[in-house]
C-alpha cells in the first residue's frame, strides 16, 4: 500500500473515532478500507475515478473470499461492514459520494440542469426550509423525468396543462385528497419555475387545481390523559440508554405538546436549570418560547443525560444511539415503538403529532384562553388553535342540546 493510502487510512481511522464509533466498528471498516485500497492499487485504479461499479464488484469479490476462505456462504448482513467501511472512506476522500451517475443523454442532462437551477432558486432566492425544499424536489424529479421520456425532444417547451393532467392520473392512485393538494402545490412551484427560466411558453400554474380542502373539515387524532400515562409508564420501565432517551422524548411531548423538530434542535444550551426554564424554537413559526422547566421533564432530561446519552462534541439534547454520535433526524419510529409497546393503537395517525394534540384538549378542557394554548404551542394566531376545539367531543357533548323529535303513540 501506497504511503498515500496510509495516511488517507489514518485519518479514517481519527474520523471514526472522533464520531465515537466502537472500537471494534473503527478496526473492522479500517481493515475493509485498506483491502478495497489495496485491490484499487492493483488494478491501478485511481480513488477518485471509483464508481458505484466498482464498488459493487469488490464486495462480490469479496463475498467469493469469504467462502474460499471459511469453506461457507457469509451471514446474510455480513457484506453490510465492508460496505459502510468503504463507503465511509470514500465520503472522507472524495467531496461527493456517491457521485451522480455520468451521462451524456440529453433529456436526463436537462433534467439535471432543470433540477439544480430549481433547488438554487428554492435555497437562496425563496430561502425555504430544508424539508420543504427536499419536497419540492423529489416532485420536480419525478416530474421532469416522467416527461422528457415521453417526449419527442429535450425541451419543455411544448409542455402543457394535458401533459400535467396525464400526470396527476399516475400520481393520483392510492392518494387522499391532501396529498393531492400538495402534489398540485409542488407542481405549481415547478411551473412558475420553468417559465421563470424561459423553459415553458407560458405560465401553467394558474391552470393546476387542487382539491378543495375546507378549513377543519376533519377531526385530529388524539390520545386520553390514560393512554398518555400508560405509554409514560411502559417507557419509564426501560433503564437502557435507549430508554432514557426515549421517555425524555415522551416527557416533552406530553407535557408541552412541541413539534419533532423542536425536540430535535433542543441544544444543552436551551435548558436553564438554575431558573428552571427550557428555550424553545418553534421550527414551523420561527419565534421562540421560554417555558417553565416541568419537574418531570427535568428528572427525565437529568437522567438521559447522565447515563443515556453518548459522548460526543454535539449540543443538541436528543443524539443518535449508534456512531456516528449526531443529532437525531426524527423521532417518529421511537414514539410509535413505545406506544405499540404500551398496547395503546390509537385510530387515526400515530406519530409524535398526536402529543400536541392531546397537550391541545387538557388545555382547552382546563379553560385555558386560546391566547395562551396558543403560546404555548408556538402558533403565530389564535386561528391555528381553532382546530383543537374539534377535539374536545366530550365537552361538546355535554353541551349539546336535544333535537325534538315526533312523539310516537302507540
Amino acid at each position: 500500500m501506497s504511503h498515500d493510502h496510509s495516511v488517507l487510512i489514518a485519518q479514517f481511522r481519527e474520523a471514526l473515532t472522533q464520531q465515537r464509533y466502537n472500537p471494534a466498528a473503527v478496526h473492522n471498516y479500517c481493515r475493509n478500507a485498506d483491502y478495497f485500497l489495496r485491490d484499487l492499487a492493483e488494478r491501478k485504479i485511481a480513488l477518485e475515478a471509483v464508481t458505484p461499479t466498482e464498488v459493487s464488484n469488490y464486495l462480490r469479490l469479496a463475498v467469493r473470499q469469504f467462502r474460499k476462505r471459511h469453506g461457507r456462504a457469509p451471514a446474510r448482513y455480513w457484506v453490510s461492514i465492508p460496505r459502510a467501511g468503504i463507503h465511509g472512506l470514500l465520503r472522507l476522500a472524495l467531496k461527493r459520494w456517491p457521485p451522480e451517475p455520468a451521462t451524456s443523454d440529453a433529456g436526463e442532462l436537462l433534467c439535471r440542469e432543470v433540477c439544480d437551477q430549481y433547488q438554487t432558486w428554492l435555497r437562496e432566492e425563496r430561502g425555504l426550509a430544508v424539508a420543504s425544499i427536499d419536497a419540492l424536489m423529489w416532485e420536480a424529479r419525478y416530474f421532469c423525468a416522467w416527461y422528457i421520456a415521453r417526449s419527442d425532444t429535450p425541451s419543455f417547451m411544448n409542455l402543457g396543462i394535458r401533459d400535467v393532467d396525464s400526470y396527476f392520473e399516475i400520481r393520483a392512485s392510492g392518494l387522499r385528497r391532501k396529498s393531492l393538494k400538495d402534489v398540485a402545490e409542488r407542481l405549481r412551484s415547478l411551473m412558475r419555475h420553468l417559465h421563470r427560466t424561459g423553459r415553458t411558453a407560458a405560465d401553467l400554474a394558474p391552470q393546476i387545481i387542487a382539491p378543495m380542502l375546507y378549513a377543519y373539515e376533519s377531526i385530529p387524532s388524539t390520545l386520553s390523559s390514560d393512554q398518555i400515562t400508560t405509554i409514560l409508564k411502559s417507557a419509564q420501565k426501560d433503564r437502557s440508554p435507549m430508554g432514557l432517551r426515549d421517555y425524555a422524548i415522551l416527557q416533552l411531548l406530553s407535557t408541552y405538546g412541541l413539534r419533532v423538530g423542536e425536540i430535535t434542535h433542543l441544544r444543552l444550551d436551551d435548558i436553564d436549570w438554575r431558573a428552571e426554564t427550557l428555550h424553545v424554537r418553534h421550527s414551523k413559526t420561527g419565534a421562540h418560547s421560554l417555558l417553565p422547566l416541568m419537574e418531570p421533564v427535568g428528572e427525565a432530561l437529568i437522567s438521559y443525560l447522565q447515563h443515556g446519552r453518548p459522548k460526543t462534541d454535539a449540543r443538541e439534547i436528543f443524539i443518535r444511539s449508534r456512531a456516528p454520535y449526531r443529532r437525531m433526524a426524527g423521532i417518529y419510529s421511537e414514539v410509535l415503538r413505545r406506544m405499540e409497546a404500551a398496547g395503546v393503537r390509537p385510530s387515526g395517525k400515530r406519530g409524535p403529532h398526536i402529543f400536541r394534540h392531546a397537550r391541545a384538549v387538557s388545555l382547552l378542557r382546563a379553560s385555558v384562553s386560546r391566547k395562551v394554548i396558543g403560546d404555548v404551542l408556538g402558533h403565530r394566531s389564535t386561528e391555528a388553535t381553532i382546530p383543537y376545539l374539534k377535539l374536545a367531543t366530550e365537552d361538546l357533548r355535554a353541551i349539546a342540546l336535544e333535537i325534538p323529535g315526533q312523539e310516537v303513540r302507540s
